[in-house]
């Protein structure tokens, strides 16, 4: 999570930063992040009916010019129950009293979550058991083959 606010340099309350940073190569203008304070749900005692504190992210990933082809198939089929069927990626922050911590933890959040799609994983190069795996697992169908013989009726010979 650290450099996901590195493009914030000390900037006053009130000022609209105009690019997320996601990696080094890879920043979205804030343009294409639909912001939207709405309450907040649960306890919170008289404050919570009268000040929007929670913010709505919505983030178009099926439409977005800055993410590669790559990176957007792999948001789009990761199964993240937060991303639509139009492909618009939703997320709700409401822990904080402020909205701007709300909103700084909305931003990390999609911040981790397009910039966890970035990282390509390692394809699996599948194994073959070795010999002394065979000859162990071959010795331990013989031996419960062995002990369920034993359990049967005896033999009149």
């Amino acid at each position: 999570m650290k450099g996901a606010f590195s493009h914030i340099r000390y900037v006053p309350a009130g000022v609209i930063v105009d690019e997320l940073k996601v990696t080094e190569t890879l920043t979205i203008p804030m343009s294409e992040i639909e912001l939207r304070a709405v309450r907040a749900q649960g306890a919170g005692g008289q404050n919570v009916n009268k000040v929007a504190s929670a913010i709505h992210l919505r983030f178009d990933i099926a439409n977005s010019p800055s993410l590669s082809p790559g990176v957007r198939n792999r948001l789009l089929e990761s199964g993240d129950q937060r991303i639509t069927n139009d492909g618009v990626l939703i997320i709700k922050a409401q822990e904080h009293r402020t909205q701007e911590r709300n909103r700084q933890t909305a931003l990390s959040r999609l911040v981790s979550t397009i910039e966890r799609a970035t990282r390509r994983r390692k394809p699996r190069i599948p194994t073959r058991p070795g010999k002394q795996a065979k000859k162990k697992r071959v010795d331990n169908k013989v031996r419960r083959g062995a002990l369920k013989k034993l359990r049967g009726r005896p033999d009149d010979g």
